[in-house]
């Protein structure tokens, strides 16, 4: 049924914008850019051990009635260091959804709002490492 996660795609009323900021923020370019009227219209980046694809897209082609608001589904991303990564997020503009908070051991989360209104979470996942780290990708 569900395979893996495949691409998680952001909204933004200024791709460009939001484009320099996660390339900021990642320390790469968008692999694939796709311009709409002369404007990006949706970039995509390839990220992280599996090279999962965060995708921002122009707010315009949003589901209709979709809000403008922060989203309801937060997916967090692997990192070394919570405390680091979310102090380094609200440095860039972004504000917080939920302060860094120790789920068990093994597990801090942490999530921010970008400056495009989308939530970002971030996670110190025990069981992520123990996936990259077995033979078969498999825990």
């Amino acid at each position: 049924m569900l395979r893996g996660l495949t691409t998680v795609t952001f909204f933004a009323d200024d791709v460009a914008a939001a484009r320099s900021w996660y390339t900021d923020l990642l320390g790469i370019e968008p692999y694939f850019v796709r311009p709409v009227e002369g404007t990006p219209a949706y970039v995509e980046f390839r990220i992280g051990d599996y090279q999962h694809e965060l995708g921002i897209v122009d707010r315009r082609f949003a589901v209709p009635g979709r809000s403008g608001g922060d989203g309801g589904v937060v997916v967090y991303w692997h990192v070394d260091d919570v405390q680091t990564t979310f102090e380094r997020l609200l440095s860039m503009g972004a504000t917080v959804h939920e302060k860094p908070t120790e789920r068990g051991p093994g597990f801090v989360t942490a999530s921010v709002v970008d400056p495009f209104g989308n939530i970002l979470g971030v996670m110190y996942n025990q069981h992520y490492l123990d996936v990259l780290g077995a033979p078969d990708g498999r825990c």
